[in-house]
């Protein structure tokens, strides 16, 4: 059976250039960046070249970009960062963020600090005005989302950013979804940290970047050595950083017809499901290419997945990290609500790399077939 990868969303394969990239690195490149003799300078070289490609990725300056092992560390690095270094204990963020977010918030929560979570509608975004009318004077940190990971909603970010341009108050936006698929410029966002990882643009697990704008203030989360300018210590994982800078060469490269092809993808899925008479609603608007996250009528999202997984289809219901789980998606439930059927039938496909018009028909035409199934008990 060959199997239809619908979860790019959650992670992402790797492209073969990106492969080429990561193993000739891996044999080649093997010095300590820190090191000061030629074998610590060639690695060097890769690692600013890395980093000068990644930041003209966002618009920003080679020395606001620093290395992390993924978009968790980056948003715990922005959350905890800011909190360790600013006086107040005020944050804003919203109810439909990821884990790394929210869960840092928490922790924040339970040492002392005031967090408010700005809700939804039922389009899955907030509002600018709601930040605003959140804002205190001890107000230190907003942290919100650029573009949703379960339902793809694109937030206000530069609206948002309008709002906190004449303020003190640090605006972080998680990028991790949103980078590669849309463009960012960091300075039209008025945005102070921006969280991106390589795994999700088809490069490797394990790497990410924190930009943080000259100037903002953060406190490490790691001591040891020097590396990033003192910002997060331990060696650079050079060949991880090498690779993710091709996938993100190659997504900024194809990104118009990329997503030219993803929205290409959403209408033929959504085509099938018509003329096979399913009876489901798109969940969110102004939603990322790449996403579609649908209500299926008369289903059951764990045997619909277990049943889409038996058919060769990987597909998903919740955000990756909370997969296994049988709590209610949280961004489901902001939403629509606790006692909502959507959060009981909902299911997020998401695309990306090796995918045809082909693969997603038949994937449709299966996925059709089993709601009629799964309907009918």
């Amino acid at each position: 059976m060959n199997r239809i990868y619908l979860d790019h969303a959650a992670t992402s394969p790797m492209h073969p250039e990106v492969i080429a990239t990561f193993s000739e690195a891996l044999g080649s490149v093997y010095g300590n960046p820190s090191s000061i003799h030629t074998t610590g300078r060639a690695a060097r070289k890769v690692l600013d070249d890395a980093r000068k490609l990644l930041a003209n990725s966002i618009h920003a300056d080679d020395n606001e970009i620093i290395f992390t092992n993924g978009g968790t560390e980056a948003d715990n690095l922005a959350i905890f960062g800011t909190a360790a270094k600013k006086e107040g204990n005020h944050i804003i963020t919203t109810v439909i963020e990821h884990h790394a977010v929210l869960h840092a918030c928490e922790k924040l929560e339970r040492e002392g600090y005031d967090v408010t979570y700005l809700p939804v509608g039922e389009n899955g975004s907030v509002r600018a005005e709601d930040v605003k009318n959140a804002l205190r004077d001890d107000t230190i940190l907003v942290s919100i989302m650029m573009g949703n990971n379960e339902v793809g909603t694109i937030q206000p970010i530069a609206e948002i950013g309008e709002v906190l341009k004449d303020t003190d108050v640090t605006f972080h936006t998680d990028a991790v979804q949103a980078f590669g698929i849309l463009p960012i410029d960091v300075n039209k966002l008025n945005v102070d940290l921006l969280s991106v990882s390589a795994h999700k643009l088809n490069g490797p697990k394990g790497v990410g970047v924190l930009y943080q704008r000259k100037g903002t203030a953060l406190s490490p989360l790691l001591y040891g050595g020097e590396q990033e300018r003192k910002r997060r210590a331990g060696t650079e994982n050079v060949p991880a950083i090498s690779a993710f800078a091709k996938a993100a060469e190659i997504a900024l490269a194809t990104m118009e017809e990329k997503n030219a092809t993803y929205e290409q993808f959403k209408t033929i899925f959504k085509d099938v499901l018509d003329k096979q008479n399913v009876d489901y609603k798109e969940n969110g608007s102004n939603s990322m290419p790449h996403i579609l996250n649908l209500s299926i009528s008369g289903i059951e999202i764990e045997s619909f997945l277990i049943n889409l997984d038996l058919a060769g289809i990987s597909a998903s219901s919740g955000s990756a990290c909370t997969a296994g789980s049988i709590d209610p998606s949280h961004v489901l439930v902001a939403m629509y609500g606790e006692k909502a059927t959507e959060i009981r039938n909902s299911i997020r496909f998401s695309f990306g790399l090796g995918l045809t018009s082909e693969t997603i028909e038949q994937a449709a035409e299966k996925t059709a077939q089993i709601s009629q199934r799964l309907a009918l008990k």
